[in-house]
């Protein structure tokens, strides 16, 4: 299976003068104002006096506003350019500095607007590194689209982008750019994984993909290691036996690990991988089971974060730890009440197969802390509790307190959304079991903290946070921002951000 349907766009830097760039479209930020007042146009000092003045006479006709996610083209009329292309960013104060974020997402919009066209100038502020490194991150993000299984001619996502800045030739901003395109490729790759079919991405696939995604990355000092069923039963990973037993297709658990010369810092980070969620013999209800194919974006996240951080050539050694199971009813699967003893030998009482991805993700913690990390961080769809309590856009995080808001500070800074959420230890009495260590589930009251405090018993006294992504992982709805519909990426870059932090020892 490949790695990447198409290529990540080439993205360049240049300090030309836009009107003097031949691309196809010239991406321009438009700002909503006070009420009563066309949008302001920034950072546009370089547009013809008469263009930029039939552009704010046309805002409103056109229906312009400036918010945000709103683009709309115009004929680039005395410009080498086709089409200027007017993004949105929101209400924004006269003089004030788009938030980075806000940047992403303008361009991101407009990049997602733009497939089928070749190539690109973006036009927005990029005065210093921060912001060369958002408009770049924005743009990569949104020239993506998933063309695997489309037949026939399908519009190209733009392939060429170049980004309008003083700074073309600065050194922190060329940085900030290659940094951008590792960490899109990151992003691409995972979505990539998270929309495939579960008939082409079932647990060996995934494995096989993970070994093409290494050889494909070109990263040094990355080696990966897969166990198969036999090898997970011989060494007491009974939750993925478990959960994978009802499935034609074994589960798998792939280790991906990044040892530089001289780490600063020993991160382990554990995926989700269930390829498949029907629910297993308490099946799931038909209506939206569809999606259940994202359920593997944990493990998709922790894969493209590891390569990335190789890649970059990070002082940290990171190991990453793939939970590859199918969950499916058949007379081999497992039942409710039977009784599974995770590695380490805690036995757990299964009252509902679908909380499986606790039953894998237990056996992927208890590996990762016999490796004896500075700290272990698991990313997963791990409950539709969070997308209750939380909605379809903010992601929730738990775990030991300094952990839990190294994740929240690396997120703010990578523009990712994760709300801090406790682990209540009255919940605890829940998951008692009358013939096992503790049962899979409790009240479904609470349900995302309970499976967090699950979780909780299998790392010990490791420095350790919980990332549920059940709903951010996959938009079933429409596109916005940056983010396509499917799967979108969550959690890369906050992963790599708090990695970062780990190298510079913060």
């Amino acid at each position: 299976m490949a790695t990447r349907v198409g290529p990540v766009p080439r993205v360049t830097l240049t300090s030309a003068n836009p009107t003097r760039l031949s691309a196809d479209a010239l991406v321009v930020a438009v700002a909503q104002t006070g009420e009563g007042r066309p949008p302001r146009l920034l950072a546009a000092d370089w547009l013809p006096a008469d263009l930029a003045a039939a552009l704010t006479d046309l805002a409103t006709p056109l229906g312009v506003t400036g918010a945000a996610d709103q683009v709309r083209s115009v004929p680039a009329t005395g410009l080498k350019a086709k089409l200027v292309v007017l993004t949105g960013v929101g209400r924004l104060e006269d003089g004030a500095t788009p938030e980075p974020e806000t940047l992403r997402r303008a361009a991101g919009a407009a990049l997602r607007e733009l497939s089928g066209v070749q190539s690109v100038a973006v036009v927005l502020p990029a005065a210093d590194a921060g912001q060369v490194a958002a408009v770049a991150e924005g743009a990569l993000f949104g020239a993506y689209d998933y063309t695997r299984y489309r037949t026939g001619e399908a519009t190209a996502p733009v392939s060429s982008i170049e980004i309008v800045t003083p700074r073309a030739k600065d050194k922190a901003a060329v940085a900030a750019l290659a940094r951008a395109e590792v960490l899109a490729g990151a992003v691409h790759g995972v979505r990539d994984l998270v929309n495939a079919a579960p008939n082409d991405l079932f647990p060996a696939a995934f494995a096989d993909a993970a070994k093409a995604a290494v050889k494909d990355s070109g990263a040094k000092g990355v080696k990966l290691t897969v166990l198969d069923e036999k090898q997970l039963a011989a060494g007491g990973y009974g939750g993925l036996v478990g959960v994978g037993q009802g499935s034609v297709r074994p589960p798998r658990l792939v280790k991906v690990a990044y040892s530089p010369s001289r780490p600063k810092a020993k991160v382990a980070l554990v995926g989700k991988g269930i390829t498949f969620d029907s629910g297993g013999i308490s099946i799931k209800p038909a209506a939206g089971m569809e999606a259940m194919k994202s359920d593997m974006a944990g493990a998709a996240a922790v894969l493209h974060t590891v390569l990335a951080a190789a890649r970059l050539e990070l002082p940290v050694a990171v190991t990453g730890w793939l939970c590859l199971a199918e969950n499916m009813p058949s007379g081999s699967a497992q039942r409710p009440s039977d009784v599974l003893t995770i590695r380490g030998g805690k036995t757990v009482e299964v009252l509902n197969t679908d909380a499986e991805g606790r039953l894998v993700m237990a056996d992927g913690l208890v590996a990762a802390v016999e490796e004896k990390p500075d700290v272990v961080l698991d990313i997963a769809t791990l409950t539709g509790a969070q997308l209750v309590a939380l909605g379809p856009r903010v992601s929730a995080v738990m775990g030991t307190d300094p952990v839990r808001e190294e994740v929240v500070a690396s997120a703010g800074a990578s523009g990712e959304q994760f709300w801090p959420m406790p682990l209540p230890q009255d919940l605890r009495a829940g998951l008692k079991s009358k013939v096992a260590d503790l049962a899979n589930v409790a009240d479904r009251f609470g349900g995302m903290l309970t499976a967090g405090i699950f979780l909780q018993e299998f790392v010990g006294s490791t420095p350790w946070a919980h990332l549920d992504i059940a709903g951010p992982a996959y938009n079933e709805k429409a596109p916005f921002g940056y983010t396509p519909v499917g799967g979108t990426g969550v959690g890369v870059r906050t992963l790599l951000t708090l990695i970062e932090g780990r190298a510079a020892g913060k």
